[in-house]
């Protein structure tokens, strides 16, 4: 048996290029479904809220019939606003939680606000978060976190993200240590870590129960450090190509991969390389020679190679 075999391998609709519930630059719900399970993989995430069908019977049907299965969702939530951004959050992330419940999935990713805009990549607000800000954003997840456990059964996992005030390495521990446990736990995303030149692997050492779910994302060293000199956003580094493909990138993934596998417990591990935009013919390639790096690494499941397979997709 795999020493990665704890870890459930999938991939999200960022993977595709897909960033947004609509939008004329992405593939369509049906062709990410569709080449997804074409390439093999079982696991997804749901996407930006209402980009797959919002109906769960419909939602339920669509997946079945590709031999899919959801592993979680993701909404953005700006919590160092305060008291109205935690009811708006309360809202959303509870819509989001049902419609995971009606198809068997229980982690819900929270986002933090970004500061810089999606589309444009200009400033939509100050990189500077004040103690008191701080102060909403740690109480606010902790409540929101209670909330949904306690009303919907889903678990919340806080993704730490560029261009957002829980970025960095130092600021993140800072978060784990403000936080609740109980209520709120981590998405590792190696790729935004690794972004801000934090070390996954000091992280997933110091903080072991908290590491409850994980994005596998890489980043090219060399675009990142541009970026990051250049002062650009997210939104202008993922054109340039700062996020890539796991074999050229960091963090090394190999030694990360079995550090995650040695908490020994089931870890969704779910692929997410931001394509946004990109041209609708090039994910599938992408995503199959990803699947395939994964289940040369021993991870999976991927139906099209063994877990431990040394196979590679024709292209």
């Amino acid at each position: 048996m795999s020493t990665l075999s704890t870890l459930r391998l999938g991939t999200a609709p960022d993977s595709w290029g897909v960033w947004f519930p609509s939008d004329p630059h992405q593939v369509t719900w049906q062709t990410y479904l569709d080449e997804i399970a074409r390439v093999g993989y079982v696991y997804t995430e749901l996407g930006p809220s209402g980009f797959l069908p919002q109906d769960p019977n419909r939602l339920r049907e669509e997946l079945g019939s590709r031999g899919l299965t959801v592993s979680g969702g993701t909404v953005f939530a700006g919590l160092h606003r305060g008291k109205e951004a935690l009811d708006e959050a309360v809202a959303a992330f509870s819509k989001e939680a049902r419609l995971l419940r009606e198809v068997g999935a229980e982690y819900l990713i929270q986002l933090p606000e970004q500061y810089t805009d999606l589309h444009g990549g200009g400033a939509s607000g100050s990189s500077e978060i004040a103690p008191e800000q701080w102060r909403d954003l740690v109480e606010g997840t902790d409540a929101l976190g209670r909330i949904l456990f306690e009303e919907h059964g889903v678990k919340l996992v806080f993704h730490p993200h560029v261009d957002t005030h829980v970025d960095t390495q130092d600021r993140i521990e800072r978060f784990l240590e403000d936080t609740d446990p109980e209520f709120v736990n981590l998405c590792l995303d190696t790729g935004h870590i690794a972004y801000c030149h934090g070390d996954n692997l000091d992280i997933v050492a110091k903080y072991p129960e908290r590491v409850t779910y994980v994005h596998l994302k890489s980043v090219d060293p060399a675009v990142r450090d541009r970026a990051l000199a250049e002062g650009l956003s997210l939104a202008e580094a993922v054109p340039l190509g700062v996020m890539c493909e796991p074999a050229y990138g960091e963090p090394d993934m190999p030694p990360l991969l079995e550090a995650i596998a040695k908490l020994d417990r089931e870890i969704f591990a779910i692929i997410e390389q931001d394509l946004y935009p990109i041209a609708p013919e090039l994910p599938l390639t992408i995503g199959a020679r990803t699947a395939g790096y994964y289940a040369g690494c021993g991870l999976g499941p991927v139906r099209r190679w063994p877990a431990g397979s040394s196979v590679h997709p024709r292209h």
